[in-house]
């Protein structure tokens, strides 16, 4: 793993999929994990963590992403932070809803509907 990619200071890696055809393209573009603080059970603090990626079949939606990268994760951020202040201390996320706000959010930054969002690993620490 790329430490430079655990802090941000890297841009989003996009990673090689095979496609229906004989060729490769790349299709995913990976975001550095998104975090949030929760308050634990005994009155503590806590961090949500989120990892995110989205899956864009349209090239030009996925330049679109990529070069937005700053505004999805900030939209992400602030998505992640809203569901981590409506937890109660103890309570898992909600990560139906969690997936569908990242999802409107990547669709309200990306100014359209194409890109799939992908959550990786959900843990409160």
């Amino acid at each position: 793993m790329e430490r430079r990619a655990l802090i941000g200071l890297s841009k989003p890696a996009p990673l090689k999929t095979s496609g229906g055809g004989g060729g490769s393209q790349n299709t995913y573009v990976r975001f550095p994990t998104v975090t949030a603080t929760v308050i634990r059970p005994g009155g503590g603090r806590g961090v949500f963590s989120v990892e995110t990626g989205v899956d864009v079949a349209d090239a030009a939606l996925r330049t679109r992403a990529e070069q937005s990268a700053p505004r999805l994760r900030a939209a992400y951020a602030e998505t992640c932070q809203r569901a981590a202040n409506a937890l109660l201390p103890g309570a898992p996320p909600n990560i139906d809803a969690l997936s569908r706000d990242l999802q409107a959010a990547t669709d309200r930054v990306l100014g359209r509907p194409g890109a799939r969002l992908l959550l990786g690993t959900v843990m409160i620490a």
